[in-house]
């Protein structure tokens, strides 16, 4: 799997260090993600349900804002591991939230950790159509 991308192997092994630690007694779906910043710092997050669904959040926006937290501001790479037999995407709200922190050219990893598989996508290729920054700027 990690070795058709460089730097993966790293990052897989982050998501396997921490996807215990999801918080999923709901759906038992656990999901963790580990973003990689320009600066080469890694963050990791898992998801975290709660009994009103509408406050769950996804293991990627905890990686992102745990990495904003810390200072960052542009992310490089993230990658999304779940325990499925097919790698799963991240959702259109955590595009969105990558698409504040990325641009065009960020790299989501998605891996199953159960299979092995691995998919590679620019952030341009999983939601090419994203509102920006640049928008609101247009309507000022």
């Amino acid at each position: 799997m990690t070795g058709e991308f460089e730097g993966l192997e790293e990052l897989v092994n982050v998501a396997r260090s921490v996807i215990g630690n999801s918080y999923s007694p709901y759906s038992r779906f656990r999901v963790a993600s580990v973003v990689r910043d320009v600066k080469g710092r890694i963050y990791h997050g898992v998801n975290v349900e709660n009994a009103s669904y509408g406050l769950t959040v996804c293991a990627e926006r905890v990686a992102i804002f745990t990495a904003v937290a810390n200072g960052a501001r542009h992310i490089r790479e993230l990658l999304v591991a779940s325990e499925t037999d097919e790698p799963v995407p991240p959702c259109g709200a955590c595009l969105q939230v990558i698409s504040e922190f990325g641009d065009d050219e960020t790299i989501i990893y998605m891996v199953s950790l159960r299979s092995g598989k691995a998919v590679k996508k620019r952030l341009s290729e999983l939601m090419p159509h994203r509102f920006t920054k640049k928008e609101l700027e247009a309507g000022k």
